[in-house]
């Protein structure tokens, strides 16, 4: 397997970050507005509000992206979680998920929530590998999420 590295958010990588998060939400679900907006416009619906983005990276290929929305001073929201088919099943996800850990721990992160699906099987288990436990899911938050996660860091 090739090195597997992690970079940040540049503007030249909206594309991989939008191909990346709508080939599987697509495939699965619809896009939401705020999909559509975080998605196409991430610096500024993301970066610029407080939150970050960081890709797996192998060679000159991006495999991978996740990103964080900034809730508050010590929460933040794990979103925009996705590897590309041809590279899933080699643990980048996890990598991601570590990764992404980390940098909110080095935003000031005392807590990392997540929204999800019971249907997105392989990511619901490396959430609960990297330490997420179950909440309760507030009503009406997302269209198409049945899952709550947190994690204090």
């Amino acid at each position: 397997m090739q090195t597997i590295e992690i970079i940040p958010f540049r503007p030249e990588l909206q594309p991989a970050f939008e191909s990346i998060n709508k080939e599987w939400v697509e495939e699965l679900f619809s896009l939401e507005a705020f999909d559509r907006a975080q998605l196409e416009h991430p610096k500024e619906n993301i970066i610029d509000q407080g939150g970050a983005i960081i890709f797996a990276k192998s060679g000159d290929e991006i495999l991978g992206t996740v990103g964080l929305a900034k809730v508050n001073e010590t929460t933040y929201e794990l979103i925009k979680m996705g590897v590309s088919k041809k590279a899933q099943g080699r643990g980048i996800g996890m990598i991601l998920g570590k990764a992404i850990i980390q940098k909110a721990r080095e935003m000031g992160a005392k807590k990392v929530i997540l929204y999800s699906h019971s249907k997105l099987g392989p990511a619901l288990k490396i959430y609960k590998k990297l330490g997420f436990q179950a909440a309760c899911i507030e009503e009406g938050k997302y269209v198409r999420c049945d899952t709550k996660m947190e994690l204090d860091i």
